[in-house]
């Protein structure tokens, strides 16, 4: 039977490359977007929004610096208000995001406080699905946990705006439970690790109560729990058409539930060209200190970058993880804030030599790339570049670099949804011109 079905597969399979591959001069003859971008990387225009807007570079400056903007304000000013004061900054995003204005001193810690009052989870919740369904997949299994938490929903189909703020608010709540429970849940299950369960804290921000809930002993500095606030602030948002957005946008278009929209939005995410690339900037840097044995060199550095490129190394990809966006061309605005924190966080840790890889990398990975390929636009480090070693730094696990990505952007899908609901548009659905050429039936004993 079991060869009998592999036959099959392969069989069916064969077929089904052989009559879904399109002529790629088909595109360029029906001026066909692919990935709905240019030949230069610039996205099809498909939706307006007021929630978040990036910027490759400023209006007619090619060469200038990239932005992102939240909610018409610059992430730059907006994370230049809450570092220096030493306070989370978070929270403050959400409200920014959801509701469109900054909060002052009182409606921020009532803001806070309602958050916290939804941090939190049935036990039987966390005993019967993420316990006793876990998942080696954090991402697969928070997507689980979140269908699942439709069932506990008596409003959970009902897409009136204030309803779904409240289905929103609490998934911003408690997606750092899920993501931490997850990862406790199968490390228990699949890894014969220690099952530890910390209950969150009301009076902790979200970036606290990760780590609080995540390490064993609960312990965590300020410059962690400051640079992992920081690290959510800039992946909350990036505009309505990065993949996991829109994502949410077209389903949300259907009008279909918060719980499936969201969980679709997860399963974008998961992708490792989307929201997995940092944990493939971990493992292509662990092999490149392998492999580079001065890593002062930048002869030795550009060398194992070019073998990079030519698919000689590491995944064999071609790619060199971490340098290069879709939009981003000479900078990417959070890469710009993110670098010099997680400097001060290696240099914490004794890992200065480390850093100064990642710069040089940094630095040479978009000369190299242009030397050895023909480029549209220019490229730079992106966020992932720097994220994924601060999380390493954090001793946060590898499995957990992409739910992180999740607790931060569950802002931004939110609010996008509020707004495809608030404007009630149309259900999104964009054409695929048919280039089969026409047939006509044969009879099966003719075939």
């Amino acid at each position: 039977m079991e060869q009998n079905e592999s036959k099959w597969i392969a069989q069916l399979s064969e077929m089904a490359l052989a009559s879904s591959q399109v002529d790629s001069s088909l595109y360029a003859k029906y001026d066909v977007k692919r990935g709905l971008r240019d030949i230069n990387g610039k996205g099809v225009l498909a939706g307006l929004t007021q929630i978040g807007e990036v910027q490759a570079h400023p209006e007619g400056d090619e060469a200038g610096p990239g932005h992102l903007i939240y909610r018409g304000m610059d992430v730059e000013d907006l994370v230049a208000g809450f570092l220096p004061e030493g306070r989370p900054g978070y929270e403050e995003t959400c409200y920014l995001l959801l509701g469109g204005e900054l909060p002052s001193r009182e409606e921020l810690a009532g803001f806070g406080g309602l958050l916290g009052s939804y941090r939190d989870l049935p036990h039987y919740f966390v005993r019967d699905s993420l316990l006793a369904l876990s998942s080696r997949d954090m991402m697969n299994g928070m997507a689980q946990s979140i269908l699942a938490l439709y069932t506990l929903d008596d409003a959970a189909d009902d897409v009136s705006l204030p309803n779904v703020m409240r289905q929103c608010l609490k998934l911003i709540a408690t997606f750092p439970l899920l993501a931490v429970y997850s990862y406790q849940a199968s490390s228990y299950r699949h890894a014969g690790k220690s099952l530890v369960i910390h209950t969150p804290r009301p009076d902790l921000s979200t970036a606290e109560n990760f780590l609080h809930m995540l390490r064993s002993d609960s312990r965590y500095t300020p410059l962690e729990a400051q640079l992992l606030d920081l690290a959510l602030v800039l992946h909350a948002e990036h505009g309505g058409g990065n993949n996991s957005t829109f994502t949410t946008h077209v389903v949300t278009s259907s009008l279909t539930d918060t719980y499936s929209a969201i969980a679709a939005a997860m399963g974008s995410l998961k992708g490792p060209r989307h929201g997995g690339a940092n944990a493939k900037v971990v493992a292509m840097f662990e092999e490149m200190k392998q492999e580079v044995t001065d890593w002062s060199s930048d002869g030795q550095v550009g060398d194992y970058l070019l073998k990079l490129l030519r698919k000689e190394a590491f995944d064999r990809s071609g790619l060199i993880y971490g340098i290069g966006h879709a939009v981003y061309s000479t900078s990417d605005p959070r890469t710009e804030i993110l670098r010099g924190q997680v400097e001060k966080l290696a240099a914490e840790k004794g890992l200065g030599e480390e850093m100064d890889l990642y710069k040089r990398v940094e630095r040479l990975g978009p000369e190299v790339i242009g030397h050895e390929r023909r480029m549209y636009k220019g490229v730079s480090a992106n966020v992932d570049f720097y994220s994924g070693f601060l999380y390493r730094l954090l001793e946060i696990p590898r499995e957990l670099f992409t739910p992180i990505f999740a607790m931060a952007r569950i802002a931004g899908w939110s609010a996008h949804r509020l707004e495809e609901l608030a404007n009630g548009g149309k259900i999104i659905r964009p054409a695929y011109k048919s280039v089969a050429p026409r047939r006509a039936y044969v009879p099966l004993d003719r075939r």
